[in-house]
């Protein structure tokens, strides 16, 4: 099995300590807190390290992910932090803090875990559990989504990936090495996507075939488009909209790259005026939500969500759902997914679109990480991040 990537390249803890460190790693420090200092509710982490290392482009990619590393653990550990000490101090403190969770989980109680790793209003929200709270102290996986039938060449081929035997997605890889992948050969050959496990799920439930006309409705930058069409073979036709022109041009970007041609691009806003007349065999509505689902991999999110999104977030997807609906032919399949695992986005929205059009019959979901199972779910398909690696999920799907 290939190496498991290290957390953090240096110790921050010497550093917190003797005041000494080289040149390069002091600018990784000073980067990971001008970061810290910016993030905001307003300005997700996430966004604020882009625009850092764009403006450190000379720094070197190992450089590059520390800081990364730094900022992510810092937040993941934010309820033991006492931040009325200098953010240095306090990056060491993170620092260590995953250093010791990685070699030593049980060293962390249950009860210490579920008070200081997330807000105290989610318990009221999310069906937690001391597996799941877990779960979102260790840092995430990097997932790979080959095209179809060529996970085990690409893997081989990039080197330092796994490839889990335990689940039926043939084309997820993980990646565990630390080359830049972006400048792989295959990444410029269009050969791969860096595409969540989960993610990956809701494209093999959608169920596309070669010739159909799909609607990807929130398509985003388009790494579900994507998949669809790798499905579908590249045949047929999708339309990919979102409210924002950057990201279809993003998606225009990598479907080159991809050599992904049968899609189109149309800005919509979510309203009652679609984007076309065009009556589909499948609507996909992978909706914007409160990303509770992805607090593994973005743990500032955890801080500045509050429980007020909720409602209203579940509002805004019922709202998707039942316009973008309308755009489905009869005996044609809707599906609905979200990044989250509240109570209110999920089985809320989906029993209150059910309720507003019981033309559209509940559509029994596979589970493709049981492949040899013939069970079918008609209640929604769960992906809890505890259970199967990735972002957690919840799909839904009607047929018409």
């Amino acid at each position: 099995m290939p190496r498991r990537r290290p957390v953090g390249g240096f110790d921050f803890a010497i550093l917190a300590r003797s005041g000494k460190v080289s040149p390069l790693k002091e600018l990784v420090l000073r980067i990971a807190e001008a970061v810290l200092r910016k993030s905001s509710r307003d300005n997700p982490a996430d966004a604020v390290l882009r625009a850092e290392l764009r403006r450190h482009r000379g720094l070197p990619k190992a450089e590059s992910r520390e800081v990364a590393r730094l900022v992510f653990a810092w937040h993941r550990w934010r309820g033991w932090l006492d931040e009325r000490l200098p953010l240095q101090k306090t990056c060491a403190q993170a620092i260590e803090l995953q250093k010791r969770y990685n070699e030593s989980p049980s060293s962390f109680s249950d009860a210490d875990l579920a008070s200081r790793a997330v807000p105290g209003w989610v318990c009221s929200q999310v069906k937690t559990s001391a597996e799941w709270v877990r779960t979102l102290q260790s840092e995430p996986k990097l997932w790979l989504r080959a095209g179809c039938g060529q996970g085990k060449r690409v893997a081989s081929a990039l080197g330092d990936c796994w490839i889990p035997s335990s689940h039926g997605l043939a084309d997820a890889i993980e990646y565990q090495g630390d080359e830049d992948l972006f400048r792989s050969p295959e990444f410029h050959a269009g050969e791969f996507e860096v595409q969540d496990i989960n993610s990956q799920v809701v494209g093999l439930v959608c169920e596309p075939r070669a010739g159909e006309t799909w609607w990807d409705a929130c398509a985003g930058e388009g790494g579900k488009t994507l998949h669809l069409s790798d499905l579908m073979t590249n045949k047929g036709l999708i339309w990919a909209s979102d409210r924002a022109q950057w990201r279809l041009n993003r998606l225009k970007l990598r479907a080159g790259r991809a050599k992904v041609f049968n899609y189109r691009s149309v800005l919509w806003d979510g309203g009652t005026k679609l984007p076309t007349r065009t009556k589909f065999d499948g609507v996909l509505v992978d909706a914007p939500c409160s990303g509770i689902g992805t607090w593994q991999r973005n743990p500032h999110a955890r801080w500045t969500t509050m429980e007020s999104d909720i409602d209203e977030l579940a509002q805004v997807q019922l709202g998707l759902l039942v316009n973008a609906a309308n755009a489905v032919k009869p005996g044609g399949r809707l599906l609905f997914a979200v990044c989250t695992l509240t109570e209110a986005e999920t089985n809320g929205v989906a029993q209150a679109f059910q309720e507003r059009h019981p033309e559209f019959k509940r559509l029994p979901l596979p589970n493709p990480f049981r492949p040899d199972s013939p069970d079918r779910s008609e209640h929604g398909l769960w992906l809890w991040p505890q259970e199967t690696g990735g972002n957690g999920m919840f799909v839904a799907g009607w047929i018409r």
